[in-house]
């Protein structure tokens, strides 16, 4: 399996992140790389090759212009307001306040960008998240050129992403970039299979209306958990894209084995819907002591998962998400991987 990453993931940095009315010390943080590419050594795995720089317009193809432009920016703009700490949006066009005119200042364009106020921007924060898309569309490009597998070890995550807004530590969204390119490159049906405990609503919200690429996942049923206000049963695609999302929220405790169940709904409504590749958003936060998440996953069901996603017998591209217990991500992820390799060697 191909593997893709930098340890330049770590100018993203930041130091600060609003959580239960305090600033912490971020969830998402660069030690969690330290930890998977340990685990991926000790089972073999690798080894880990460097990312290629792709052309801008890539990721222009999934997010707008407008808001890239201010992911650049952004950092240089709070500066010049003279403000000491990171950047985190304090004001946002809320229900009682939807005016479309984009402010001037920085503050306003900060909560017109955000769809939560936990993540924090830095000086190298941009910079990171270009290079995690460069890490996705490498490992996506290594399919396309006749790879069977491969792994984006990327970070920043993505799937919270939208068109034009960051938030949940993700600010570019890497799956959907890589299911753009694959399809841009030979491909014609993509399952999009999102494994990340909170809800993939950037991935939902980009593809909704579209037949290309179907988007299913297994979450938190947004009613207790982040992101709250998308990734319901009924929300199952418009237009063109009616049919083509498939959600399935789950309660506080889930165990593997009812998760898996859901897996298997999702897994045989791709083989209905001939997909001819699967990208999955590895998010390991469904492990059982993660710190911000409620399923119980255990480090061992982790194989199964990776068994029960080479089942489709498909060309598969991970790319690293969330999962917050530091120090048991890098087996989790090796697990799956591992798991994977077994059924579907390549």
């Amino acid at each position: 399996m191909k593997i893709v990453y930098s340890a330049d993931h770590a100018l993203h940095n930041t130091r600060t992140e609003l959580s239960g009315g305090q600033l912490v010390t971020p969830f998402e943080c660069a030690s969690r790389m330290q930890y998977i590419c340990q685990a991926l050594a000790k089972q073999g795995l690798g080894p880990l090759q460097p990312p290629q720089e792709f052309p801008r317009q890539h990721v222009e193809k999934i997010h707008s212009r407008d808001y890239l432009e201010f992911l650049d920016t952004c950092w240089h703009a709070w500066q010049a307001e003279g403000n000491q700490g990171e950047a985190i949006p304090t004001v946002w066009p809320s229900r009682s306040m939807p005016s479309k005119i984009m402010p001037n200042h920085i503050e306003g364009k900060l909560g017109y960008y955000a769809l939560a106020g936990e993540t924090a921007i830095a000086e190298n924060t941009a910079a990171a998240a270009w290079l995690s898309s460069n890490i996705a569309l490498t490992a996506a490009d290594a399919i396309v050129q006749g790879e069977t597998s491969a792994f984006a070890l990327a970070r920043p995550p993505g799937h919270h992403a939208s068109t034009d807004q960051y938030g949940g530590y993700c600010f570019i969204n890497n799956a959907a970039v890589a299911s753009q390119y694959l399809l841009d490159n030979g491909f014609n049906k993509v399952a999009l299979m999102d494994v990340y405990f909170h809800h993939g609503n950037g991935t939902q919200a980009i593809f909704y209306e579209r037949s290309d690429v179907f988007f299913s996942s297994i979450h938190g049923d947004p009613v207790e958990a982040f992101p709250h206000f998308l990734g319901h049963a009924h929300e199952t695609g418009q237009g063109e894209g009616q049919g083509y999302n498939l959600n399935h929220p789950l309660p506080t405790g889930t165990s593997y084995d009812i998760w898996a169940e859901k897996l298997q709904l999702s897994l045989q409504a791709f083989q209905q819907y001939g997909a001819d590749i699967l990208v999955v958003s590895l998010g390991l936060d469904t492990f059982e002591n993660d710190p911000i998440s409620f399923f119980k996953v255990k480090t061992e069901e982790y194989l199964q998962m990776g068994k029960a996603l080479a089942s489709l017998q498909l060309p598969t591209l991970f790319i690293l998400e969330g999962g917050y217990a530091v120090e048991d991500i890098g087996h989790n992820t090796a697990n799956v991987l591992q798991g994977f390799l077994r059924h579907r060697p390549g």
